[in-house]
């Protein structure tokens, strides 16, 4: 045998490359991927209302109505589109809509270049077009007539699309439309004056027994008028999960929005904005939608 070493083995190959890793989800994204909606009119509703039991006058007598909208969860800046979305599913049939047609359709009417959506009278032309169903834009701020407006509307079980500030929890804020956001409403908390309203054609929910809701198997009776106290029920594009927010709060945040996020607006990346800007597009706006119901 030769004193000769053998040669050394061949080098192994390179590792492969890693695959690309899919791009990096926000918070709100990841938090909402572990968790499941909560479906039904009231069901979860009624969850909210016994972790805020303390918050409400018990001498008030308290009606609580809602027509369920299904929940996702926003990809980007299309939390007003996410929220036209929801709001389409109370048509009856829902249209054959999905989000990729909502943001083709925005992006091609000159609406939206990224997904953003600064003109409430863009957003009620765009859901006469994708819903099939009329839209009507508020103006003048959500209180007063617009407020009784808004009240009606969603006891007749119709949604009504708002543009707010959102603060870190989601509830509506006060930033000067620094973080101008859009919700679908679906239902609404009446507390009124005691022996106000006759109560015949509601039932108690045996966990809140202060609570009144509307029968299931009948007719929804008229709105009440002369409410003390309202909140409204609420879907967002970045949790599942619906928000109860005072309709006063609500209509704070609402008129107040006046300018793009400095930061958002310098960032170089090309936004569609009203003439006006955002005040023009959005303060003391919302967009009530008359969509056909299983009643009608």
């Amino acid at each position: 045998m030769s004193g000769e070493c053998p040669p050394p083995p061949a080098p192994p190959p390179p590792p492969c490359p890693p695959p690309a890793s899919a791009p990096k989800k926000k918070l709100y994204q990841a938090i909402a991927s572990s968790r499941t909606a909560v479906e039904g009119n009231l069901t979860e509703a009624c969850l909210v209302l016994r972790q805020r039991e303390s918050s409400f006058r018990k001498d008030l007598q308290w009606i609580l109505v809602n027509t369920y909208v299904p929940s996702l969860i926003q990809d980007g800046p299309q939390c007003g589109l996410v929220a036209l979305w929801m709001a389409a599913h109370l048509q009856q049939p829902p249209p054959p809509v999905d989000m990729e047609t909502v943001v083709q359709t925005a992006v091609r009417r000159g609406y939206t270049a990224q997904g953003e959506m600064f003109s409430a009278h863009n957003m009620a032309l765009l859901a006469e077009e994708v819903c099939g169903c009329k839209a009507e834009l508020l103006s003048g701020g959500l209180s007063g007539s617009n407020a009784a407006a808004i009240i009606e509307h969603l006891w007749s079980g119709q949604p009504v699309l708002i543009p707010y500030d959102e603060d870190s929890n989601h509830e509506p804020c006060q930033r000067r439309g620094h973080r101008a956001h859009w919700a679908v409403a679906s239902g609404v908390l009446l507390g009124l004056d005691q022996g106000s309203v006759s109560w015949e054609r509601a039932q108690s929910d045996p966990a809140l027994p202060w609570l009144r809701l509307p029968a299931p198997d009948r007719r929804r009776p008229p709105c009440p008028a002369g409410s003390r106290e309202v909140y409204i029920l609420a879907k967002q594009g970045k949790s599942l999960r619906y928000q109860l927010w005072s309709l006063d709060g609500v209509a704070r945040s609402n008129r107040q929005l006046e300018a793009m996020d400095p930061q958002r607006a310098g960032d170089g990346t090309r936004y569609v904005v009203p003439d006006g800007g955002v005040e023009a597009g959005l303060a003391g706006r919302a967009v009530l939608l008359h969509v056909k119901t299983p009643e009608q």
